[in-house]
């Protein structure tokens, strides 16, 4: 069986007040026309088609050519929406998928469970509904005593007795693709909104005879379209849950899920410990027994096994196994650490390269650097690695010593094995296994001190006469 898929992608979303189009509004840290597009590849469609509209650039830009686009001038209602990909798939055999690109819930087994319903039924169309205490805003699903679709009803269209149904139409559906294009020709807007419902297709179906599937979830969270913030952010809130329950399921440790978040693209290994506040961003990938927070903020990073990060940033960098990083510490993009690397207390790193055994244990910057193995960077040694113009490199070989607060002015080599002694300003190579030392002679001026204090007193005596 062919399958295809129509994601509706074409809405402004006025409701979200935002100058970002609305199906670009990210639900844990991706799109949700993203999370719709995922879903719906899972299920190995074999043609997807996008509906743009407003913001159609932005969308295509996202999606790329992964999918094929058609353009929905004016926005005239779901149906009208879905008929513009006629002139795509209109000709072929198969089952059409339509789905919201609002709908960032939906599972693929959902949908997977839901064509196999509809292939084995030969339904003209199959509707995915869910049950609600209280549908207000949705479409309700009509059926008569066997449970069979009869039609479905918007909200704002709904009788007394229609709007007392609790079954409602989650926007989501699989059709026959040639009975679908067939029965939209013949759908009207002779409804309270004067658009063309995709809807109204159920009830073109049942008048010429036309069976009409229905699958209800379980899982109310798939049922939630997002028009709002407040919808965002129940969006958000189920998805972290969803996340965090397969991690838990694959044998990570979350202290307090309540307070752990964790996009939807990244991947831990098993018996690595999350604690509260840590917060895990875009493509990350975690390696196993690893302790990650607390209030650790990591996007983009690619950690080993058996790391330690503790209430510090990282972004865009690699850490070696066995290394530890914090508190307090920044590695931003570009920070490459070997095996049993150790990045202490309120230290910066940024597009620095350290091998492994090398330490930077406090109070430090090291930037544009390539550090050797079994380094020792002092409490207070920075690179000066810009002159106001351009980015210079640092390179320091392995097994040297680099003293407290020593400044190294790149362009500059320190060699193998050298030693750097504390307070020095480094300007020339070091060469390897030499000691450097580049600081004022101290010069001791006895009873200097009592001199400078009495000239303040007597000072401070005269002003306040």
């Amino acid at each position: 069986m062919k399958v295809m898929a129509i994601v509706l992608a074409a809405g402004k979303g006025k409701r979200m007040k935002s100058k970002l189009y609305k199906v670009l509004h990210p639900v844990c840290g991706k799109p949700m026309v993203g999370h719709v597009m995922d879903t719906v590849q899972t299920v190995s469609s074999d043609r997807t088609v996008v509906v743009v509209g407003h913001g159609a650039e932005a969308v295509k830009q996202y999606l790329g050519d992964r999918v094929e686009y058609v353009l929905q001038e004016q926005q005239l209602g779901t149906g009208h929406a879905a008929r513009q990909a006629e002139p795509l798939l209109g000709a072929e055999e198969g089952t059409t998928i339509v789905i919201c690109g609002d709908t960032p819930l939906v599972k693929a087994e959902t949908l997977q469970a839901m064509l196999e319903v509809h292939a084995s039924s030969g339904a003209a169309a199959t509707v995915l509904t869910a049950s609600f205490e209280n549908p207000t805003g949705y479409g309700r699903v009509i059926t008569d005593a066997n449970g069979i679709v009869q039609r479905i009803v918007e909200h704002k269209d709904c009788t007394p007795e229609e709007a007392a149904v609790k079954e409602i139409n989650t926007g989501t559906y699989c059709f026959d693709n040639r009975k679908l294009f067939s029965a939209l020709a013949k759908v009207t807007n002779g409804n309270a909104q004067g658009e063309f419902y995709l809807t109204d297709v159920i009830g073109v179906f049942k008048e010429s005879g036309e069976a009409v599937q229905r699958y209800c979830t379980d899982d109310l969270a798939e049922a939630i379209g997002v028009n709002d913030r407040i919808a965002l952010a129940d969006a958000e809130r189920f998805m972290r849950e969803r996340i965090n329950k397969r991690h838990l399921l694959e044998g990570v440790t979350i202290i307090d899920p309540a307070n752990t978040y964790i996009e939807a693209d990244v991947k831990i290994g098993s018996d690595t410990v999350l604690y509260p506040g840590t917060v895990l961003r875009g493509g990350t990938v975690i390696g196993e027994d690893c302790l990650i927070g607390p209030q650790a903020d990591i996007v983009n990073c690619t950690i080993g096994n058996g790391v330690a990060v503790k209430y510090s940033v990282a972004a865009d960098s690699v850490l070696g196994d066995g290394s530890t990083v914090g508190p307090y510490a920044n590695l931003r993009p570009g920070t490459t650490l070997g095996q049993n690397c150790k990045i202490g207390d309120f230290v910066e790193l940024k597009n620095a390269q350290l091998d492994d055994g090398s330490k930077v244990s406090h109070l430090s910057y090291v930037g544009d650097a390539k550090v050797g193995k079994e380094v020792n960077i002092g409490c207070g040694a920075i690179t000066v690695n810009y002159d106001g113009f351009n980015k210079a490199i640092t390179e320091i070989g392995d097994n040297a010593f680099i003293g407290s607060n020593v400044n190294l002015i790149a362009p500059v080599k320190v060699g193998d094995g050298a030693y750097v002694v504390a307070g020095t300003t480094i300007t020339h190579d070091v060469p390897a296994g030499d000691l450097a030392i580049a600081r004022e002679r101290q010069v001791n001026k006895p009873g200097y001190a009592d001199k400078i204090r009495s000239r303040a007193k007597a000072k401070k005596e005269r002003s306040s006469k």
